[in-house]
């Protein structure tokens, strides 16, 4: 089921409604009916695939915690197989025949192994690390194993965020399913607020970005020079609206009925250098490989030529987990090409920057402006990778970006549309405007503090915005492809 459908409007208010008027010991049961219900609305029987890791993920849970030496490891092991095997076949197997068939082509072309035709159940990559952290938690003493089967499927499927994360650990949400969460209008007026600025983001200017990227990057041979900065551009925009207005939608719909996930964005764009963007930008995934890759490759306890073959490694694998196809794989390692870059010449940067020996505060000012100009254009350089749909489609736009323009401004304008460019500005300029607002403080308590009538104008001119001027095409977010 998509937040943004019809369908969502009428699912959302429903479960919440019955959430509240049923006991409290009831309640987990609801939720998981209600999550297989949202994740059925996709492709139904792949709900099967679930259960079938969460089966094993709990039974593996408890006897990690029963076991000892290495009965402990082989519990784990195969969880972690049984995991990784599902995403292996659904998601990588096509991949890793089509590569090994572009070998075999050059030996005996007449023995190239079969293709299978199966759909990427959605949202595999999300949950099936949700799980794993699990057993991961669980090996390492952080988590004691889940014994109410229910509780555990729910932490599993829990429907805000059973999609597209945000990707949360045991610790941080098992506790909370025990809790009696009582009516709170505090928590549902800030939940519903987050939601609805969610889906301003998605629907408003997420989806009207996706109209002229997806005129030019489905058609790159077409265009060169302005077109494709556009364009490129405007993706770097679309994918931050898109996902993070999911998240938004998701911690908001969990945060109405009591429960608290983790953030999973903050305002990545305004980052001074690669590594801060790293943490800024879909928090949930990069601390997991953090914790369950980066270090225990070593980390940063190992020698700087190992630290930069580690870092390059996890995001390799980041690519290769944001899909099954080698753009994925090189918008990863252009990130982590860019943060071993970043490490090797971190004091160079201050010493020609001044920072740290008392410059003047507009000097700093405008450290902040150049780092940051540099780290949005390395960021927007390597979004090329990630929404061509060919590798020889990315190089093309590499190769054509800085050329002179295909099309004239006038031309483009048109292409993208008067009104649609009108409400792009706008659009940018409240979202701006609220991202400023959040600087270092918590812009719920601000809100609340301001007269009603300034309260209510802001949500009703952002429901004006989604009613008149979203755009409903049954577009899914990006990252359910993942």
């Amino acid at each position: 089921m998509l937040f943004n459908s019809l369908e969502f409007l009428i699912f959302f208010p429903i479960v919440t409604l019955l959430y509240f008027a049923l006991p409290h010991k009831y309640r987990w049961f609801h939720l998981l009916i209600a999550s297989c219900i949202f994740y059925s609305f996709f492709i139904p029987y792949y709900i099967l695939i679930l259960f079938f890791t969460i089966i094993i993920d709990y039974f593996a849970g408890i006897w990690i915690e029963k076991s000892h030496g290495k009965h402990r490891k082989w519990a784990l092991i195969m969880s972690l197989v049984a995991n990784i095997g599902v995403l292996a076949v659904f998601k990588y197997y096509n991949f890793f025949i089509d590569n090994f068939n572009t070998v075999l082509y050059k030996i005996n072309p007449e023995k190239l192994l079969p293709y299978w035709d199966i759909i990427l159940p959605i949202g595999l990559s999300f949950h099936t690390f949700q799980a794993m952290s699990y057993t991961i938690e669980v090996y390492r003493g952080n988590q004691k194993a889940e014994r109410h089967f229910g509780i555990y499927a729910l932490y599993v499927m829990f429907y805000p965020q059973l999609v597209a994360g945000p990707i949360e650990r045991p610790q941080n949400v098992l506790y909370q399913f025990y809790e009696k969460h009582n009516f709170d209008y505090k928590l549902v007026v800030s939940g519903l607020r987050l939601m609805l600025w969610g889906m301003f983001k998605k629907v408003v200017i997420a989806d009207r970005l996706a109209k002229f990227v997806n005129m030019v990057y489905n058609n790159p041979t077409d265009y060169h020079g302005l077109p494709l900065i556009i364009a490129t551009i405007f993706f770097t925009f679309q994918i931050y609206c898109d996902f993070s207005g999911y998240s938004d939608i998701a911690l908001g719909s969990a945060r109405v009925m009591g429960f608290k996930l983790m953030k999973n964005f903050d305002r990545p764009y305004l980052s001074k250098s690669i590594s801060e963007f790293w943490r800024r930008w879909h928090i949930s995934l990069s601390t997991w490989f953090r914790d369950y890759l980066y270090i225990p490759l070593g980390g940063n306890r190992v020698s700087r030529i190992r630290q930069y073959f580690n870092r390059f490694i996890v995001f390799m694998v980041s690519g290769l987990w944001h899909g099954a196809n080698w753009h994925y794989v090189i918008w990863g390692a252009l990130h982590g090409f860019y943060l071993i870059i970043g490490q090797i010449t971190e004091k160079f940067q201050k010493k020609i920057t001044g920072i740290g020996n008392g410059s003047l505060s507009h000097a700093k000012f405008w450290q902040k402006v150049i780092h940051g100009t540099i780290t949005f254009v390395l960021v927007a350089f390597a979004w090329i990778f990630f929404r061509a749909n060919t590798n020889a489609d990315a190089i093309y736009i590499t190769r054509n970006i800085f050329k002179p323009a295909s099309h004239s401004l006038d031309q483009i304008i048109y292409m993208i549309g008067k009104n649609d460019l009108y409400l792009i500005i706008i659009s940018f300029i409240i979202m701006e405007v609220v991202q400023w607002l959040q600087r270092g403080k918590n812009l719920s308590a601000w809100i609340d503090a301001k007269p009603r009538w300034q309260r209510w104008g802001a949500y009703y001119l952002i429901l004006f915005l989604i009613l008149c001027y979203g755009v409903y095409n049954n577009s899914q977010f990006i990252y359910f492809q993942f």
